[in-house]
């Protein structure tokens, strides 16, 4: 069973490993395996990173777990961004993307929240889609990595 809950200060060390794993693992459509881009990407995913995330007062972090162990990371930025949804290799197309999308989507409508964005990587391009996400503007070439920006109402 996938349970979805806040993330805590225990879960840091658990999330830094997801965050890292995900990007350099799952994310070469993305990163092309450029070390420069990879570091660049996890350069604020250290333990130290994280806590610096979980303590922004413009930051909820989310994490997905099953049996204790945290399976996949998420972040609602400014109250309706998605800024982070990433899995670990191991529990890939297991569903926990997918819960903890649902989740941070729950959270922002039960904060009023009538409108959602994010960036979406070319690797969660088409799972966004398949969500619901609507493309909110033209792909854009960033400082590492392209994006599409989407939208949802919630």
């Amino acid at each position: 069973m996938i349970t979805v809950r806040r993330a805590a200060e225990p879960d840091i060390e658990a999330m830094s490993e997801v965050l890292t794993r995900s990007i350099t693992e799952l994310c070469a459509l993305d990163h092309h395996n450029d070390p420069a881009v990879i570091a660049a990407w996890t350069a604020n995913k250290t333990p130290e990173g994280v806590r610096l995330m979980l303590e922004s007062a413009d930051a909820e972090l989310f994490v997905a777990e099953h049996d204790g162990v945290v399976a996949a990371v998420g972040c609602v930025m400014n109250g309706s961004e998605i800024g982070l949804n990433y899995v670990h290799p191991a529990h890939r197309f297991q569903g926990f993307s997918k819960a903890l999308l649902a989740a941070m989507e729950q959270a922002m409508r039960e904060a009023g929240v009538t409108e959602a964005r994010l960036k979406a990587t070319q690797t969660a391009h088409a799972f966004y889609l398949a969500n619901g996400w609507q493309h909110a503007g033209d792909l854009y070439t960033g400082r590492w990595i392209d994006a599409w920006p989407m939208r949802k109402v919630l």
